[in-house]
């Protein structure tokens, strides 16, 4: 299971160390994709097809579906890390997500998520603000 926060230095080319508990569970062949509200999400290469599960079993021809794995796979690439659980994140990729000089790691049970520290400081204000609403929403889908 993957949970947890970790933070990370970013180097100016984008160098970045893969927290040690995530590499343990994802092993060192990963795809990275954009993710929503300006992040990354993170898979192993071998269940890639997590990302797009909400679109398994839909028709090609809803919009809705195709345009969900066009975000994700689209816009997708696989990294190794290197012995010391290190890789440089694609530029496209640091620009969606905003990542600057450090970066937080966030363990999301089958995915991790990778945020620019500043954007998800603002981000965690929003959430501890509106947590009892997010939640309310939550209880409510599907009935």
């Amino acid at each position: 299971m993957l949970i947890g926060q970790y933070r990370t230095k970013v180097s100016p080319k984008g160098r970045l160390a893969f927290p040690k508990r995530f590499r343990e569970v994802l092993g060192d062949n990963l795809v990275v994709t954009v993710g929503y509200e300006n992040s990354l999400m993170v898979v192993s290469a071998k269940n890639y097809k997590s990302l797009v599960e909400s679109t398994e079993g839909k028709p090609v021809i809803l919009n809705s579906a195709r345009d969900t794995a066009r975000f994700l796979l689209g816009e997708a690439t696989e990294i190794d890390l290197d012995e010391q659980g290190r890789c440089v994140l694609p530029s496209y990729l640091r620009a969606h997500a905003r990542i600057g000089e450090e970066a937080i790691f966030l363990g999301l049970n089958k995915y991790v998520e990778i945020w620019d520290k500043q954007v998800w400081d603002e981000y965690q204000k929003y959430l501890k603000e509106n947590i009892n609403k997010i939640a309310e929403k939550l209880s409510n889908v599907g009935q």
